[in-house]
């Protein structure tokens, strides 16, 4: 991509940007459920609905939708995605203390899901409708099929209950405490990605460049890691990225399981307390990481394969 073309992505990010802001506040604004009460409820005071009235008086939740959209939108453009009314926090420093542990799952995630998944889909590849072939695709196939809460509670059952070596509440954020929440993730991920780098590079191995590579006596061995692995990764590049935007954006269901302090447990106890100035923005910070993540792999295409270039 040349600078032409990542301003034009820029400006439309912008553009997505305010568009997912509108209708995420729109959804917010008629959703049920009081905000208001709810702030007073999570700090053990019964209130009246003097108090409560004149709070969302103080608070502009009285003012017409518009205005309310506007003045968000005014103050997000600055930073300020206004106070957490169930934690009574800046919701920048919320999401902000629980990005880190979130970064943190993710990468572990990641480079499990590498381990994984890229020796088995070459295995795979290489072994193609042999036995091992047969197995691992079996094995993918059992953990596309599994959902990741089921797939947590077995292994916490097998490694916190029974063997005792990881801690059940994964909330001190050390190694042990990350491990299970990480590896829950990654195996279900590596089942897609094997088969993704299997199909990748059973293609590239039935290209000519390779036929010519053995013709002239080269290892296989060699042709595989020098030639058809590096071709075989731009197509999986985009894959790769999603998912740490996928992941950035905190895995609910896992963080709520081991309770893991990350983004994806916030926005659960956001949305069950009907939190709407921290729901709003950490939707909108989840946008802006999925398309940030997209641009960047888009920009990468061109230092992984020349071929990319050439065509600009």
């Amino acid at each position: 991509m040349n600078k032409k073309q990542i301003l034009k992505r820029l400006l439309q990010i912008v553009i997505v940007l305010i568009g997912i802001s509108f209708i995420t506040f729109a959804l917010t604004f008629m959703s049920p459920g009081d905000p208001v009460r709810n702030m007073y409820t999570a700090t053990g005071v019964m209130p009246t609905e003097e108090m409560i009235e004149e709070t969302r008086e103080e608070l502009g939740l009285n003012d017409p939708f518009f205005v309310q959209y506007t003045r968000w939108l005014t103050n997000c453009v600055k930073g300020d995605f206004g106070k957490s009314y169930s934690l009574n926090k800046p919701v920048t420093e919320l999401l902000l203390s629980r990005l880190w542990p979130t970064l943190k799952l993710t990468l572990m995630s990641m480079f499990l899901m590498l381990l994984i998944s890229v020796p088995l889909g070459l295995i795979s590849a290489i072994y193609k409708d042999k036995w091992m072939d047969y197995v691992i695709r079996a094995l993918t196939f059992l953990g596309c099929s599994i959902p990741n809460f089921w797939m947590g509670l077995l292994l916490m059952l097998a490694f916190c209950v029974y063997i005792h070596a990881f801690p059940v509440i994964s909330s001190s954020g050390d190694f042990k405490s990350l491990f299970l929440p990480a590896l829950t993730l990654a195996i279900a991920m590596s089942a897609k990605y094997t088969r993704q780098v299997r199909t990748a590079v059973l293609d590239e191995l039935s290209q000519d460049y390779v036929i010519g590579a053995e013709a002239r006596g080269i290892k296989k061995s060699r042709i595989i890691w020098c030639n058809v692995f590096p071709n075989s990764l731009l197509p999986l590049t985009t894959m790769f990225g999603l998912s740490i935007g996928s992941l950035l954006g905190g895995t609910s269901v896992v963080e709520v399981i081991f309770s893991y302090p990350g983004l994806g447990n916030l926005a659960v106890s956001a949305i069950t307390s009907s939190d709407y100035n921290l729901i709003q923005g950490y939707v909108l910070w989840m946008a802006l990481i999925y398309m940030v993540i997209n641009l960047l792999v888009d920009v990468s295409y061109r230092y992984i394969d020349p071929r990319m270039r050439l065509k600009e």
